[in-house]
């Protein structure tokens, strides 16, 4: 077993995370309050972008209607619901029937409980690896993304992180059937659970050979966490290729129905390098941008693995890293895309608990001051998120 495994690693209670969790919550609402501000100044209702705009509102159709709707674009392109895994649509759905929630109210409630089990799950992980500051300035860091906004918005995203945060966390301590259930509950939230698995699978393979090379043997648990792991994003994605008679690889074509693919980055290096090509400085600058963008994300990854983080963590963060940057999607939803990676914060978390408390807490202040502008600057915009 590792040291890790080895610990006495009980879950960190509220009472040792609450410092985090209240941060966290105290960014969330400094975001809120500026985007219901800055909305209002537009005309415009900050609740509806959070619960009732873009894929939210694909979510609450699921949960309200069921799978089987689609929108024909006029250039032949099918904007099918079954792109949208269902287990937020579920959610919804369940808190629209228990409660006088609607089905937006059910999915914004969800966001809200969901993006503080995912705080407390990065919180776990980082206190679990490096100590109790790093763990807050890991929550912290996580709350003041740019696009940290849409961790209070009725999307899968905190869902998400919830899930993959608390999996990792019992893959480390060696909760092999909690990482494999918490993993298969991944997978039905969003294609990228495909990194929660991969992760689960990498730990358990890396303890079981521990085990081997020690001469005991092998336990069952691991085994049973791998086979629990992919099940949830193995049937959703084959009973959308038998609903729509594509075979195992009809999501694929459901995808594709929107633009996405993996093209290992292609598009989005054209999409770079056609920046560069407009004679207009701003679009020069928003090349800059993504340019440094791309390359801090590829130096954070960098040092995580030269800090030498966990494998599992790697694995995770560099699936959902590579699916972030390579697919064919969307590119202004990259950012939000890459917002679960949060083990790419951990170096930047641990360097920050070194810093003086004040130091820590004016800088911090400050990007999340920022962050809350950019958040509503980016919901009051044109497209999506």
């Amino acid at each position: 077993m590792t040291d890790l495994e080895t610990r006495v690693a009980t879950p960190p209670g509220l009472r040792r995370a609450a410092p985090a969790l209240l941060g966290f919550a105290a960014v969330r609402v400094l975001g809120l309050l500026v985007l219901a501000g800055w909305s209002a100044a537009r005309d415009k209702s900050a609740y509806t972008l959070l619960t009732a705009r873009w894929d939210a509102l694909w979510y609450t159709r699921v949960a309200e209607l069921g799978y089987g709707y689609e929108v024909r674009l006029p250039d032949g392109d099918v904007h099918s619901n079954l792109a949208f895994f269902p287990l937020l649509p579920w959610l919804e759905r369940l808190g629209q029937q228990l409660t006088p929630l609607s089905y937006a109210d059910a999915g914004f409630a969800v966001s809200v409980v969901a993006s503080l089990a995912a705080a407390w799950g990065i919180f776990a992980v980082a206190e679990l690896l490096y100590g109790r500051r790093a763990g807050v300035c890991a929550v912290l860091l996580w709350a003041v993304l740019p696009v940290g906004i849409v961790q209070s918005m009725a999307y899968s995203e905190s869902l998400f992180t919830a899930l993959a945060a608390w999996s990792l966390y019992a893959v480390l301590t060696g909760r092999w059937l909690t990482a494999g259930t918490l993993a298969l509950l991944a997978g039905l939230t969003r294609p990228v659970g495909a990194a929660v698995v991969a992760a689960v699978w990498a730990g358990a393979l890396a303890h079981l050979l521990r085990e081997r090379r020690a001469g005991r043997p092998l336990p069952v648990r691991p085994v049973l966490g791998v086979l629990l792991a992919p099940l949830g994003a193995a049937g959703y994605v084959l009973w959308v290729g038998h609903r729509t008679g594509g075979g195992p690889l009809g999501y694929l074509d459901v995808q594709a129905g929107w633009g996405n693919g993996f093209d290992g980055g292609v598009a989005f290096a054209r999409f770079i390098a056609a920046k560069f090509a407009s004679p207009s400085p701003g679009s020069v600058l928003a090349g800059l941008g993504l340019l440094a963008g791309v390359a801090l994300v590829i130096w954070l990854y960098t040092v995580c693995v030269r800090q030498r983080q966990p494998l599992p963590l790697l694995v995770y963060a560099g699936v959902v890293t590579a699916l972030a940057l390579c697919a064919s999607s969307y590119f202004g939803s990259k950012p939000r895309l890459l917002m679960p990676a949060f083990p790419l914060l951990l170096p930047l978390a641990v360097a920050l608990a070194r810093t003086r408390v004040p130091r820590a807490g004016t800088a911090l202040g400050a990007v999340a001051v920022a962050a809350a502008v950019y958040g509503a600057f980016w919901l009051n915009g044109s497209g999506p998120p």
